[in-house]
């Protein structure tokens, strides 16, 4: 929960609270949602340390996260698993590591009777500050939403306790949070509160600051000023907890009672170093370039959904609890399948907590932060994180029934605010099989845009219902829910052109015919722009208050979205060479955008097309061109997904989420393990291997040969290019021999990725005019951006 970090003023994007680049340093806070998009999520109760101020006088200090910021050192941020360290300008140098709910600050100080509090030349001719620290502590989030709260400080003992009520990120409602911080390392000269930059000694609380207040900072909070301290350093300890002050106060003593920072750090980097262990890899010949891309990414993957069992404040449950899903949306295409292999105890937790989250609120979550329920943005894909972890034997703790019973209320309840969870328009999808363009839902309300996007993906999470409900023995279920799995049919619009404006005006089209398009209540097609909401074209109009028909991707995106069926998908582009044809141009011309999380699975869909080879040439593309270790390598905001979808590419596999089956492409490394679980408790189970080890026999380390001529399973001959989970959980050797150029390996019809089609559904239409041909909207054939 603890997750400690210098907070910058970047307006677009410190979400996570730091950003490397130019703006000033504003504080350091405690708690952090890792990687998301949209608004700036927690930050909440950050301190920040001046030398000292002008002429002694504490009122000459700044208190306002508005005004107290400072640039940082250049060169100085230095950060690793379990420490943040990073210089300032007023000659501060700030260190922090944590515990799971506890963060530990060293702030450390010149020790020079005077402090220059700049670098420039100019700043050097000013007079410096008399060296007595002053520490502010302030009640601010890093999106200035806090409503109400309170703080107060102990001058006898340090001690400053508070709290607020916050808005989440990306949903709706209010949080409350708490905190305890302790100071060691000097004598205390004084100490108050402020409002803004209005300092005072007294009182020394604030009570309901917010609630009678306008403060158009969001500041307001203590302030400690210290002696010169022994050491020339002061020692920060902030407990936090979302129950109660003295919740944060037990916290804090309980997990770092003695504020040694060195063994602090060193328990930080022994529990990542035993997450990390999961696997291993034969780096011989790999960069170090590749191996900090890979690592990093790893790391990214396991910083939520958080832990925050025993946190809960909204309901009483013995079951674990976790927040921050960032949302299912992004995270259910790759980063829980990887969490399932390697930290599947985890894993089941989650699920567990999706259950209660259902059990409690009457709905599975498809974002959730804060302890509120945030916007979904698809589908109902906790659906398929949940079917993901039963057909992978997730096992422990987890009700399957009551998973059942949540997962179907998806498929078959619409809730009154299905833009907070749930599904809409359940009646039309029910009885039509897709979403009207103009339907009139009298059930519930939500955003009722993006018709195409929720329609496949209602239609993959129906699918994945329905592998649930076969295993769980409900037949006539198991034949409903695969039947409308194949509802993305009533989409596709065999006569939609793909067709665009190019720089002079002049409407282009290209041979590719055939798109997911929007519907009418009567059956006809309306058109949207296979381009619109690409890099290329209009990109930044398909976010969640969009009015087009789908959600952050385009037509030709969506178009590839049919993971249950995609024999069927190739046959209605004109079979494999067609499909591969119109593959390879998505990710040439510029449509595709790997920043968002759609574009994982196009990127290895080439293997249906019995093309494996090209799966395995984007990849080498895509890593290292937009995947890399530079401050620009990470091509979009990560959700711990786009780490996810590295450590993946790395280790020579992907999942198709919701299904037994891995694409597999050649690692990127000599060797991969991958730790396999014990057998579940009274399974009465032997563990056959200790290791999934992924081996390329004649490894190229300038990563030209990548391409599969032949493999071998246990020493036996695997030609198809997928294997099912039971690698990882029985183990074995997968070994690889690679080449420069594509060969046979993987091609053949029977070595593809299974399909399930569906029956034709009569699909009732009436006159009506086509779309298909109208008009293009203009756009300028230009490269996409990368971030």
């Amino acid at each position: 929960m603890a997750k400690a970090v210098a907070d910058t003023a970047s307006p677009a994007e410190n979400a996570a609270g730091f950003v490397t680049d130019d703006n000033l340093v504003i504080g350091f806070s405690h708690m952090h949602d890792s990687g998301t998009g949209g608004n700036p999520s927690l930050g909440n109760f950050p301190l920040f340390f001046h030398p000292g101020c002008l002429d002694d006088d504490f009122t000459k200090c700044e208190y306002s996260v508005m005004t107290r910021g400072v640039p940082r050192v250049p060169g100085s941020t230095l950060a690793s698993a379990g420490f943040f360290g990073i210089n300032l300008t007023n000659s501060v140098r700030a260190e922090m590591t944590v515990t799971a709910h506890t963060a530990l600050y060293r702030f450390s100080f010149p020790g020079t009777s005077t402090v220059e509090v700049g670098m420039t030349e100019e700043d050097k001719l000013k007079p410096g500050v008399p060296y007595s620290p002053l520490v502010v502590v302030d009640l601010v989030d890093l999106a200035n939403s806090r409503n109400a709260g309170g703080i107060q400080v102990y001058p006898e003992s340090a001690r400053v306790i508070g709290e607020g009520q916050y808005n989440p990120s990306f949903g709706y409602g209010r949080y409350q949070a708490f905190f305890c911080a302790d100071f060691k390392g000097a004598e205390i000269r004084r100490s108050g509160t402020f409002i803004s930059n209005n300092a005072t000694e007294e009182p020394k609380f604030l009570d309901s600051v917010g609630a009678g207040y306008y403060i158009p900072t969001g500041s307001a909070g203590v302030w400690i000023q210290f002696d010169k301290p022994t050491t020339d350093s002061i020692l920060a300890r902030v407990g936090v907890s979302f129950i109660s002050a003295e919740k944060a106060c037990e916290n804090a003593e309980a997990e770092i009672p003695n504020f040694e920072f060195e063994r602090v750090e060193s328990d930080a980097q022994e529990a990542w170093a035993e997450k990390m262990s999961a696997i291993q890899v034969d780096a011989t010949g790999v960069s170090e370039e590749l191996q900090t891309t890979f690592w990093s990414g790893l790391y990214r993957t396991m910083l939520s959904p958080q832990n925050y069992t025993g946190e809960n404040y909204l309901w009483n449950s013995t079951e674990p609890y976790f927040d921050s899903f960032y949302c299912i949306w992004d995270s259910f295409r790759a980063q829980h399948p990887l969490l399932t292999i390697i930290d599947p105890a985890a894993q089941a937790q989650m699920v567990r907590a999706l259950i209660n989250i259902y059990e409690h609120e009457g709905k599975l979550p498809d974002c959730r932060m804060s302890f509120c329920k945030g916007y979904t943005q698809g589908g109902s894909n906790a659906d398929v994180v949940i079917a993901d972890a039963f057909i992978k034997n997730l096992t422990e703790g987890i009700n399957w029934d009551k998973a059942y019973e949540a997962v179907v209320s998806d498929a078959e309840v619409e809730p009154k605010n299905w833009g907070l969870e749930g599904r809409g328009n359940l009646v039309s999808w029910h009885e039509l099989g897709w979403i009207p363009w103009n339907d009139e839902d009298k059930n519930g309300t939500g955003p009722t845009s993006r018709t195409v996007s929720r329609g496949v993906e209602y239609a993959f999470d129906d699918f994945c219902i329905s592998r649930m409900a076969e295993g769980l023995g409900h037949e006539a279920d198991a034949q409903k829910y695969y039947q409308r799995g194949g509802n993305w049919k009533n989409y596709w619009n065999s006569e939609q052109r793909d067709k665009y404006r190019d720089t002079s005006g002049t409407v282009v089209s290209t041979q590719f015919t055939g798109f997911m398009q929007p519907r009418m209540i009567n059956g006809t097609f309306r058109y949207q722009n296979t381009r619109t909401c690409s890099p290329i074209q209009n990109q930044h109009s398909c976010y969640y208050d969009t009015g087009f028909d789908t959600y952050e991707g385009s037509p030709w995106l969506y178009s590839f979205f049919v993971p249950q069926d995609m024999a069927g998908l190739i046959g209605l582009m004109g079979g494999p060479e067609s499909f591969v044809e119109r593959l390879t141009f998505f990710h040439k011309s510029g449509i595709s955008y790997m920043g968002n999380e759609q574009g994982f699975l196009p990127t290895f869909q080439f293997h249906y097309g019995g093309r494996p080879g090209l799966s395995s040439f984007w990849t080498h593309h895509y890593i290292p061109d937009l995947f890399n270790a530079s401050v620009n390598g990470i091509p979009g905001n990560d959700d711990c997904a786009m780490g996810a979808f590295t450590a993946f590419s790395f280790m020579g596999f992907f999942p198709v989420a919701g299904m037994d089956v891995y694409l597999l492409t050649p690692p990127f490394f000599p060797e991969v393990r991958l730790r396999v679980p014990p057998p579940p408790p009274g399974s009465n189970g032997k563990q056959q291997h200790e290791w999934a080890v992924i081996r390329v026999k004649n490894f190229d380390p300038e990563q030209k040969a990548i391409y599969i001529q032949s493999a071998t399973l246990n020493g036996k001959t695997h030609t198809r290019n997928w294997i099912t989970h039971d690698f990882f959980l029985k183990g074995g050797v997968l070994e690889f021999t690679v080449g420069k150029t594509e060969g046979s390996w993987g091609t053949a019809e029977q070595d593809r990725p299974p399909s399930y089609p569906t029956v034709d559904m009569p699909v009732t239409t009436h006159p009506g005019e086509s779309m298909a041909d109208h008009e293009p909207e203009g756009h300028t054939e230009v490269k996409p951006e990368s971030k």
